[in-house]
């Protein structure tokens, strides 16, 4: 992040976007002055002005609501001052306008304050998310990739969707997953699992024993926030594991922890891959051994396609839920290059936040991976 970017980060959320807003109490104050002129002394509203410091403190900083309330017990001055004695508002009015003034100056105060801690925590929440997602490199692993996170939640901006690759001497490996519930509590799964992940997934040379080391890791994980004492000890995530393995460039390897089946697409259509035949991630108790490994054909122009229910159960004013593979697949048949990932994944994020009006009710994440092809001439990979 840059200096300037961090100087107005920490910018309260009244600088920005709000100039016309400002004018707002000047244009009240011009209003009140002018009708207590135009008006006879039957219709005296010069005490009005105490809102011009009130409304200047929803929307001004500290100043300008302090400069507003001297200037409004000034004009209030003025404009009594006009009228002969036995029609002045006179003393109680005048101290009316002053008080009103000083507890507007101090109501922007407190509200600046609580938007600079607001934005302060947003600068938590967004740092969180970057060290839980962190960046990958164009091409990472010898995969074309593109990824999209929203929050249900524009306030919280944290969740548990989460996804990462691991490149490694038995080929590559990808994760995406989706922990249960929102929060912070959700986030630190999400941590665990990934740092298991990245460890795994490149040492293991068997997919499976990544599975089980995933596994393992959030059954640890549960106990220990069971120990603390958190009410989240029931936590599970669905996930889906994925291996690229480097001596078979047309098979992908799959492990489904009880996520939604990605999705192969390709200029010849979409095709569903196995679905989540296995419980999710901390549930392992129920069930004896994670779930079997498929090994899928994929073609080399073909893009995986994995997504968190926060698209699968995306529902439009009808209720109806989002339908994923009618929309892809009628994407890439009109246009085949719609397939490639940071199309896809860019088609998928507008189709849903268009179906949804923008309003999700579940964090959404949407990843798309494709091998990098080797050019026969240069004899490189290229995308």
């Amino acid at each position: 992040m840059t200096q300037v970017e961090s100087r107005r980060r920490r910018q309260p959320l009244w600088t920005g976007g709000r100039i016309a807003l400002q004018a707002l109490p000047l244009l009240l104050l011009a209003g009140i002055t002018l009708l207590d002129l135009r008006t006879g002394e039957w219709f005296r509203i010069v005490s009005w002005i105490v809102l011009v410091p009130g409304t200047a403190a929803a929307v001004c900083g500290v100043w300008t609501t302090a400069g507003y309330a001297v200037l409004s017990l000034v004009t209030y001055v003025a404009v009594d001052r006009v009228w002969p004695s036995e029609h002045r508002a006179g003393l109680a009015d005048f101290l009316l306008v002053a008080l009103g003034g000083a507890l507007a100056t101090l109501a922007s105060t407190a509200r600046v304050r609580r938007e600079r801690q607001m934005l302060h925590m947003r600068d938590i929440a967004d740092t969180t998310r970057r060290t839980v997602l962190r960046k990958l490199p164009p091409d990472w692993g010898g995969l074309e990739h593109a990824g999209a996170y929203l929050a249900a939640d524009v306030d919280a901006r944290v969740g548990g969707d989460y996804y990462d690759i691991q490149p490694g001497p038995h080929g590559t490996r990808v994760l995406v997953g989706d922990v249960q519930g929102k929060g912070l509590g959700a986030v630190e799964t999400a941590a665990a699992l990934l740092g298991t992940f990245r460890e795994a997934a490149y040492h293991e040379a068997d997919l499976t024993v990544v599975a089980e080391r995933l596994e393992n890791r959030m059954t640890r994980h549960r106990v220990h926030r069971i120990a603390l004492g958190r009410d989240d000890g029931d936590r599970f995530s669905t996930a889906v594991l994925l291996g690229f393995p480097e001596d078979a460039p047309d098979t992908v390897e799959l492990i489904n922890f009880g996520h939604e089946p990605p999705l192969a697409v390709g200029a010849h259509g979409v095709r569903v891959l196995p679905a989540g035949d296995g419980l999710p991630l901390g549930l392992s108790e129920l069930v004896s051994g994670c779930p079997p490994l498929h090994r899928v054909p994929l073609a080399p122009e073909e893009t995986l396609l994995l997504v968190t229910d926060g698209v699968t159960e995306a529902r439009d004013g009808t209720g109806e839920f989002y339908p994923l593979v009618a929309e892809v697949t009628r994407a890439v048949t009109a246009d085949p290059r719609r397939a490639e990932p940071h199309r896809l994944v860019r088609r998928v994020r507008d189709g849903v936040l268009r179906y949804t009006g923008g309003h999700l009710e579940d964090d959404t994440t949407v990843f798309a991976v494709r091998r990098l092809r080797e050019d026969p001439v240069q004899g490189r990979l290229r995308s």
